[in-house]
């Protein structure tokens, strides 16, 4: 049943997030593919991280994550925490991040984002389910068109350039607090 499932499933479009977390401040976050809202009343997410992913090892410690949608000009973001691209600490130094809610690193360049507090874990085979409560949340005035799955089915390798550095700035040593979200969740 495995391959007509396979290609009926790729005929879906999703769209890219990426989620960090952090424990004892060492930031981690990936691209991850499976991700969906399963409850209105109460808010509920479920996201789920390839267990061959260095960030889903931080995840099964951590007690919140952060949630990224990105626009359509983001395929350099998506592309820096897909984990092909190398270690945890290269990733937060070619991008703009700085500490959210519940001190989870939250990417500057995010066209929206959430930081769930870690409700369930579950075991879904190759992949790690995380059943998320949002606490904290930002969505701006005017949204974006979001980045898909699709948009990056059509990227050229790059392969053996230089990284490229998502901003125009060095990186803080200490990240900065994540300005004034528009509303957040006080239950935490």
């Amino acid at each position: 049943m495995g391959e007509p499932f396979d290609e009926l499933m790729s005929m879906l479009d999703s769209p890219v997030f990426v989620v960090t977390t952090q424990v004892d401040g060492q930031p981690s976050g990936c691209l991850v593919n499976f991700a969906t809202q399963v409850g209105v009343r109460p808010s509920r997410f479920i996201i789920a991280i390839a267990k061959t992913s260095r960030a889903c090892a931080v995840a099964n410690r951590a007690t919140h994550l952060a949630v990224h949608m990105l626009s359509q000009g983001q395929h350099g973001l998506a592309e820096l925490f897909d984990d092909q691209t190398g270690d945890e600490t290269t990733k937060f130094a070619r991008c703009s991040w700085r500490g959210g809610p519940q001190g989870m690193p939250v990417l500057d360049d995010a066209a929206a984002w959430f930081v769930g507090r870690t409700l369930d874990r579950a075991d879904f085979g190759d992949h790690m389910g995380y059943l998320l409560e949002p606490a904290g949340v930002w969505a701006p005035e005017n949204p974006e068109d979001f980045l898909y799955l699709s948009d990056l089915d059509d990227e050229d390798s790059r392969g053996d350039e230089e990284p490229q550095r998502f901003f125009d700035r060095e990186p803080v040593e200490q990240p900065r607090r994540y300005g004034v979200p528009r509303f957040t969740l006080d239950r935490f």
